[in-house]
């Protein structure tokens, strides 16, 4: 289990390499933009929670503080929770890496805000929600035109 448990990310590690160390190579971004990297940790989720399916069921269908506790003792249950919040890490972090180059926001700027996003997530999030909203405020003074969300089109 621990196997899968330390695949989990290491599968994913490519795409983030992409993102922070070559952001603006061509084929980055036709890599990146594809939806379907999110399925490499989610192969692995699928590989540790079908057998305990069961476990992680109940746990989202009358979930409760101990419930959970308990069920994270399950080496495969806590696998299985690893890999789906890796993949969403992933998920995150290539909309932040297509919505900031889409905005061009510096790639110096946003290596680190992208590690940050693997460490921390839900910290580096809103920083970065804050940092666009500061971008488009200086694309519209300096260009007159807002930037189009590339998530509302």
């Amino acid at each position: 289990m621990s196997t899968l448990f330390d695949l989990s990310f290491f599968v994913t590690v490519p795409f983030w390499a992409l993102m922070i160390l070559a952001p603006t190579w061509r084929r980055t971004r036709a890599i990146i933009g594809s939806p379907w990297i999110t399925l490499v940790p989610l192969i692995v989720w699928a590989i540790v929670a079908v057998p305990v399916l069961g476990a992680m069921w109940s746990l989202v269908s009358s979930p409760s503080l101990a419930a959970i506790t308990d069920a994270v003792a399950d080496p495969a249950v806590l696998t299985a929770l690893w890999a789906q919040i890796i993949a969403w890490d992933l998920f995150l972090g290539r909309w932040i890496y297509l919505d900031s180059r889409a905005r061009d926001i510096h790639p110096l700027l946003m290596g680190p805000l992208l590690v940050g996003t693997i460490l921390l997530s839900p910290i580096a999030f809103p920083i970065y929600l804050v940092l666009r909203e500061v971008a488009g405020r200086r694309s519209t003074r300096d260009h007159g035109v807002p930037h189009a969300d590339p998530i509302a089109a």
